[in-house]
């Protein structure tokens, strides 16, 4: 039991801006942090749902405040809840992506604190598709939305420890190196069937679209992460994450959009 906290208070200190208890990086901590690593993303879905709902109570009580203005928070959540390191991972990878250099220098460009600029021009276009999105969120759309958030985390964590690592060292590394895989792919398998489920008979029809373009972002990201790093890093797992969460966000409301 100790060790499954201490892999709960390592995933949301690494993760999260969740305040939780300090705790030892070891090899034996670490070894099923990945397991936890979903919560957080339950945790942003539980505030998006609330800010939704706070939206229509003040839609409905007729105050004076801009629909933006509920857009524009949802927006901020997850990278206020996160700390915005998976944010870092995908604009990382899109400076890389963009330098068209070989694998030697692109892993170097991962590596590089500065912010280039086809980082920041990602970061504003991925941040306009988004608030179009959550601009037409519904009630049935955004309880999706809100399941993105596991289903993103847990293809990410399934990744980390199936996928080849680019690197001997980083956090990708040390995380799928330290972890006790079979009972930790056992849990986030588990999680998948389950979410998968879920989204399938609340949308229907938009959570199977949802599924859909998930898996399609998994299976372009293992290509895009073996053919042109040679393997997964800490960063390119925050890429998928991102990359996954709008684009399943999209597919929730063009998908429910098609049912009404």
């Amino acid at each position: 039991m100790k060790r499954l906290w201490n892999s709960f208070k390592i995933a949301f200190s690494m993760y999260s801006r969740i305040p939780v208890p300090a705790s030892e990086w070891t090899e034996e901590n670490i070894s099923y942090a990945m397991c936890f690593f979903p919560w957080i993303g339950a945790v942003i879905g539980a505030a998006t749902w609330g800010v939704f709902l706070v939206k229509e109570m003040a839609l409905r009580q007729g105050l004076a405040l801009d629909p933006l203005f509920f857009t524009v928070l949802l927006l901020a959540l997850p990278v206020v809840i996160s700390g915005g390191i998976h944010l870092d991972g995908f604009l990382d990878t899109q400076d890389a992506l963009s330098s068209y250099q070989p694998k030697e220098r692109r892993l170097e460009i991962l590596k590089d604190s500065h912010a280039g600029a086809f980082a920041i021009l990602s970061c504003v276009v991925y941040f306009l598709l988004y608030l179009g999105v959550y601009a037409s969120l519904n009630k049935e759309s955004v309880k999706l939305v809100c399941m993105g958030f596991l289903l993103s985390r847990t293809l990410s964590g399934i990744s980390v420890l199936c996928f080849s690592q680019a690197r001997k060292q980083g956090l990708a590394a040390s995380f799928s190196q330290g972890a006790e895989k079979k009972p930790v792919l056992a849990v986030l398998f588990a999680y998948l069937a389950g979410i998968s489920a879920v989204m399938v008979i609340v949308g229907r029809f938009a959570g199977i679209c949802c599924l859909l373009a998930a898996g399609g972002v998994f299976v372009y990201y293992s290509w895009m992460s073996r053919t042109k790093f040679g393997g997964v890093t800490g960063d390119l797992a925050g890429y998928f994450l991102q990359v996954c969460e709008l684009t399943a966000a999209a597919a929730a409301v063009l998908g429910t959009a098609v049912t009404v």
